[in-house]
């Protein structure tokens, strides 16, 4: 499991340094060709557009994965005993319905259904499209994982 772990976590972060690494590229590239040249560049502004997109629904998987989502605690900080487990169980149930439901599923139907092209690279819309559902996987992945964690906490402790 720790090795799993350390794939999913290594790939994520891999995965962001690169959008980060393009958005710097090519965006100071875009800037040089706007204001140095007077002519700026219509291919790096889709591809910035794209790339940004990407990093941000890989950055959500990330912080799923790193339990540093945003989260309303206002409720559960105050909750106890029982209720708190019933609470927390049932927010991380609404948090895979979700994801499931939107990222998964839908994301899936809109890359099927797909059938445009992007104005200036020409790349099919689908290859953008994917990027939602297989952050979705990575999310139910990173939840999965955390569940797994838990349990063997929990018979750790009880031994």
């Amino acid at each position: 499991m720790k090795k799993v772990e350390k794939v999913l976590d290594t790939v994520m972060r891999f995965l962001m340094a690169l959008a980060m690494l393009t958005l710097l590229a090519f965006g100071t590239w875009q800037i040089f060709t706007r204001w140095v040249l007077g002519n700026p560049s219509t291919f790096t502004d889709e591809l910035l557009r794209y790339v940004l997109i990407i990093a941000g629904f890989i950055g959500s998987a990330y912080c799923f994965y790193r339990d540093e989502h945003l989260a309303l605690t206002l409720v559960t900080d105050k909750a106890k005993g029982t209720f708190k487990v019933v609470l927390d169980v049932f927010i991380e149930i609404c948090i895979l319905f979700f994801v499931i439901y939107v990222f998964i599923f839908g994301g899936w139907k809109l890359a099927a259904t797909a059938t445009n092209v992007s104005s200036v690279m020409h790349i099919p819309m689908k290859t953008l499209y994917m990027v939602e559902p297989i952050c979705g996987v990575l999310i139910v992945l990173a939840r999965i994982l955390k569940y797994a964690q838990m349990l063997a906490d929990k018979k750790g402790e009880n031994k």
